[in-house]
């Protein structure tokens, strides 16, 4: 079985590092990047499954890696970060395709409950989902 690919764009290192620890011990193959350019490279070259991405990021904003990242492939499936409670960009993120969001600081576990929900790893989960 290969294992799920997992994309962490943000643009502060610490967060990155935290996240790709995390998911590393998930058992996800994780890639980070620090920018929207570094970003779309890597979702090309290796099709995450899954993308936890910050809305706020030099250059290229969230939104707009977020609208390359649906143009690219409309299955990968995005979870969006933000430090900001900006509803308007919520809910545009959300019509291009968000899954969820999260606020920073964010519950560490809940957003590894929410990653492997999404990406169907019941590693740590014994009960089933449904809605």
């Amino acid at each position: 079985m290969t294992k799920k690919k997992l994309l962490i764009v943000d643009d502060q290192v610490g967060i990155r590092i935290l996240l790709l620890e995390v998911f590393a011990t998930e058992g996800y193959e994780t890639f980070q990047a620090p920018n929207g350019r570094i970003a779309l490279d890597i979702v090309r070259t290796n099709r995450p499954d899954l993308v936890l991405l910050d809305m706020k990021i030099p250059g290229m904003d969230g939104l707009e890696i977020l609208k390359q990242i649906k143009e690219y492939d409309k299955e990968i499936k995005v979870i969006m970060m933000t430090a900001y409670g900006e509803l308007d960009m919520i809910k545009e993120a959300t019509d291009l395709g968000a899954l969820m969001h999260f606020t920073k600081p964010f519950d560490i576990d809940e957003m590894r409950l929410a990653v492997n929900m999404q990406l169907g790893q019941s590693s740590s989960s014994q009960f089933a989902t449904g809605s």
